[in-house]
């Protein structure tokens, strides 16, 4: 079941710029791995909850995994086809607006090469560009 807010004051939001760089959320505080995003965007709900699951097949039970995006944005389309005019389209999907340098997800309890593998494959059902990055000691 993909995420979403429970309730929400606006059904509809407007798309925004993405300006900048993350300056909150950009550094590993849960766990002892990160998936650092290297580029901008949206992150839908499914593509989360995609690596969630692909980051449990991965940890097998040892180690806990953090999920550091939440989808709060609502993305709106109008379906094929339509004239133009009629207002805004519905709510399609939920998405996170990622910052380059946001970290996605976490890992912890697991050794380096394992969480690397782990973060790996997650990292290739990111839609960017997306990198490994170590706790600061």
């Amino acid at each position: 079941m993909p995420l979403m807010p429970k309730r929400v004051k606006y059904r509809k939001s407007q798309r925004g710029k993405i300006k900048g760089n993350a300056t909150r959320g950009n550094r590993v505080n849960f766990g002892d791995f990160g998936l650092q995003a290297l580029e901008g965007g949206w992150l839908s709900a499914e593509a989360i909850e995609a690596g969630r699951i692909t980051a449990t097949h991965a940890i097998r039970g040892e180690g806990r995994l953090y999920i550091r995006a939440f989808p709060h944005k609502s993305i709106t389309a109008i379906p094929a086809e339509t004239r133009m005019g009629k207002g805004k389209g519905e709510p399609e999907y939920w998405a996170a607006v990622i910052k380059p340098g946001m970290i996605l997800y976490e890992v912890a309890g697991l050794p380096a090469d394992a969480a690397r593998d782990c973060l790996a494959r997650v990292a290739y059902k990111m839609p960017f560009r997306c990198r490994l990055v170590a706790r600061q000691k």
